[in-house]
């Protein structure tokens, strides 16, 4: 700070000492792909992150800043609390100074747990419990009576207990009004389970009847099937009498013995109501899903019409409105409906519902409802569904950091997630922002450009400074920063036409239209217009139709792209081939693990209350395999060097040579494709950013033969200049004859499409209706929707 001569001719005197921590420090990050990264970020200021997907920015943002701050934080409590909280390790960095506290928020998806809503998730649905309580009529009880997640209960007994020295019995009873559906148990669906999915009735239990994925007789189910002693193992299905049918399906847990150990016996179908059927049907493994979506039919529950409350529950109202058609309502017509309550004696309940309601609106969520299922939130529903309880905030002086806060955000809505990222700053909050959109970056007072390339090739600062100074830099992001595709001259004429009538799923609106066949489609409009409801909602779901969503890749540090995409079996076939051996060896999940870290590289140790240790393992120098393994070799490669290949090396090496194996050069081909071929062959999922899960997972949905792709929002988490290569792609497989429909917000795409479905106008019940349909340039033209002014803008029509 500069001194400030006064009047009187005296210097004003040094900044105080805790005016100069202006600054957060990062000096020799090496998280990730960092290298040795040193960096300085201005505080009280908004800082984008920016840089080709896979060049470091979450792991200096999210995994270095940020982590090394929740732990700082964590160290605060006591030893005790400690124990009930993550173990965080300290981020592999020299120096980190100046941190303040850090609140996240990502992509995560929120928790898909059934019994989990917008409503809940917020505490909105806590809000409205209460109100209702006070002045629903008529009077049912406590918050509890309107909670669907709490069921009626009552009971009776005696107690004992000391009174005046003498041993004294009373009867006691006792009854809890929950607001939770009897029939659904709170899920708002019921099912039906098809027996004849579940086994083979012609034969025996012996014989394998059972259909059920893991229900096998060699393991412990056949131990327990066997020694329950409850029917015949060696009778067919269908000779069972009622009371061995019944045992078999719905026996209630029972405590047996088998073989001298104690064991537990229950009925097939209360297992697999608790094992299967209680979970997020998308969130099982691929092989379970499948089971579940052929053996069950989910219904809306009859009792309660899907609201997941009670009779009772539904039955008190205020102002005629029930707590379910409340949660019901879209968000902004919910808000109208608080805001005309006026009630002093809960006067500051109103008052904290009015605001989150509002908050909702103001974020461009006021076209959810709060019983929307949280499952069903897309990423960026969900990162701005977690931004509410901060908008309202009154702390100043914390760290925000954002993980691509305009995914899924229309241009339209991108302008206001700018302003509500500038009031945060201006509330003297430091704001941190990984983000690719050109709009978001202009608005930036600082900018940390990473890279030059991916992976192995990033992790450096490649600029810092101002948005005219990056424009202005010779850095890929400066120089696609000015990137603007231009209107096709001439379009693809279709093959055929894929006619959807009478659509209603959610907000559509009876919606009828014609997508062309073998050509690029484009269905876009604003944020909850109804895109994804037309395409996955009115699309059916044939053999010819691939469609890759949005939803997270699931795997632990032991998954790598070679095992996610099916590349590791051909490879391990290739070496078992090649010497002669069994495949099972060429897995360091199985066979041919170290012994040392069972396959996994490093050594943990557990520290309890402080953070765990990871240590390389000594005994493979962390290559996962047994030492006798890696003695055979495949085109002078041994397993460990192979896992350790970038995709383009690995593409060259089973090309051609020794080593040629077909197979797995076609999945290295379609990973090189998506603009992977920088990721090694073993590099764990858990290090993978969010663009690089959902291209990994497109590489492998190619794999499948099908006419028609339906891609959601591929762009989510490219770079600029990844962009270009996707429509590359996209238009590779269009030319090969397939038809591919892309829901899709980015205007490179819209540009570079054959024929644009446009929804809207707005969003919720604003939306659900087709505003326009026809060629980029046609839309351009008209300028009669939101997209096409913004479209026309970015083409300088």
């Amino acid at each position: 700070m500069s001194k400030v001569t006064r009047t009187g001719g005296a210097q004003s005197p040094e900044p105080h000492a805790a005016d100069v921590h202006d600054l957060i420090r990062v000096h020799g990050a090496r998280v990730n792909n960092l290298k040795d990264v040193s960096v300085e970020i201005p505080k009280r200021r908004l800082t984008l992150f920016t840089g080709v997907s896979g060049s470091g920015k979450s792991s200096l943002v999210f995994d270095t800043i940020a982590a090394e701050s929740q732990r700082l934080i964590n160290e605060t409590y006591s030893a005790f609390l400690q124990g009930f909280m993550p173990t965080l390790a300290r981020p592999e960095v020299d120096v980190l100074d100046g941190l303040t506290t850090v609140i996240t928020v990502d992509q995560q998806r929120m928790g898909s747990d059934p019994r989990s809503t917008v409503g809940t998730a917020t505490d909105a649905n806590a809000m409205l419990r209460i109100l209702f309580s006070r002045l629903g009529k008529p009077h049912i009880g406590s918050p509890k009576a309107f909670s669907f997640n709490v069921a009626s209960i009552s009971g009776a007994g005696a107690v004992t207990m000391e009174r005046a020295g003498q041993t004294v019995k009373e009867k006691r009873t006792f009854s809890i009004t929950g607001g939770m559906c009897p029939r659904c148990e709170g899920r708002g669906s019921v099912n039906d389970i098809d027996l004849t999915a579940l086994y083979d009735d012609t034969k025996s239990l012996s014989e394998g009847a059972l259909t059920i994925p893991g229900y096998t007789m060699e393991g412990w189910y056949g131990r327990i099937f066997s020694g329950s002693g409850f029917f015949d193992m060696d009778k067919p299905i269908r000779k069972y009498t009622k009371r061995e049918l019944s045992d078999l399906l719905h026996r209630e847990p029972t405590k047996i013995k088998v073989e001298g150990i104690n064991l537990t016996y229950e009925g097939i179908i209360p297992k697999l109501q608790k094992s299967m059927l209680s979970k997020d049907v998308e969130a099982l493994q691929p092989h379970i899903r499948a089971f579940v979506k052929r053996a069950v039919t989910f219904t809306v529950c009859p009792d309660c019409e899907g609201t997941r409350l009670s009779a009772g529950a539904r039955s008190s109202k205020i102002k005629k409105i029930s707590i379910a058609d409340a949660c019901a309502m879209q968000i902004s017509d919910l808000a109208k409906w608080v805001r005309d309550l006026d009630e002093p004696s809960v006067a500051p309940l109103l008052t904290t519902l009015r605001q989150t309601l509002d908050s909702f609106v103001e974020i461009g969520l006021g076209y959810l409802s709060l019983d929307r299922p949280s499952g069903t939130l897309s990423g960026g529903e969900a990162q701005r569904v977690k931004m509410i309880r901060h908008l309202g905030s009154s702390l100043t002086d914390v760290t925000y950091v954002f993980d691509e806060p305009t995914v899924g955000l229309h241009p339209h809505d991108i302008q206001q997630m700018n302003r509500l990222l500038l009031r945060l700053r201006d509330k003297g909050n430091t704001v941190l922002v990984v983000e690719h959109k050109p709009e978001t970056i202009a608005i930036a007072d600082h900018v940390v450009d990473l890279g030059p390339g991916a992976g192995q090739g990033g992790g450096t600062i490649c600029f810092e400074g101002t948005v005219e100074g990056l424009r202005a830099g010779d850095t890929i992001t400066g120089r696609h920063f000015g990137d603007r595709a231009s209107l096709k001259e001439t379009v693809r004429e279709p093959n055929g036409k894929l006619e959807i009538r009478g659509a209603k799923t959610h907000n559509l609106r009876g919606v009828d239209v014609d997508v062309p066949l073998g050509v690029l489609v484009v269905v876009t409009g604003v944020a909850g217009s109804g895109k994804s409801s037309l395409v996955h909602g009115s699309i059916p779901a044939s053999e010819g139709v691939i469609s890759v969503d949005q939803g997270a890749i699931r795997g632990s540090r032991r998954s790598n792209p070679a095992t996610y995409t099916g590349l590791l079996d051909p490879i391990r076939k290739a070496f078992a081939k090649a010497n002669a051996v069994k495949p099972a060896l060429f897995s360091a999940n199985s066979e041919g693990a170290c012994p040392g870290c069972n396959g996994a590289g490093v050594v943990y140790t557990d520290l309890a209350i402080m953070a765990g240790v990871s240590t390389v393992c000594e005994e493979c120098d962390g290559k996962r395999f047994h030492a006798s393994v890696l003695e055979h070799h495949l085109g002078g490669r041994d397993i460990s060097e192979v896992l350790a290949m970038p995709v383009t090396e690995a593409a060259e090496f089973f090309g051609e040579g020794e080593a040629r194996t077909p197979a797995a050069h076609r999945i290295l081909e379609r990973l090189a494709d998506v603009g992977l071929g920088y990721l090694s062959l073993g590099q764990p999922l858990t290090t993978l950013s969010g663009g690089e899960r959902q291209r990994l997972k497109l590489a492998t949905h190619m794999a499948e033969k099908g006419g028609v792709y339906v891609l959601d929002e591929p762009t989510a988490g490219l770079h600029l200049a990844d962009v270009e290569q996707l429509l590359g792609l996209l238009d590779r497989l269009v030319d090969s004859g397939k038809s591919v429909i892309v829901v899709e917000h980015h205007q490179a795409v819209m540009a570079h499409a054959d024929w644009i479905i446009d929804l809207g106008p707005g969003a919720g019940h604003d939306g659900g209706r087709i505003v326009f349909e026809g060629t980029p340039a046609a839309l351009v033209e008209a300028r009669a929707t939101l997209t096409g002014e913004h479209l026309a803008t970015y083409v300088g029509a």
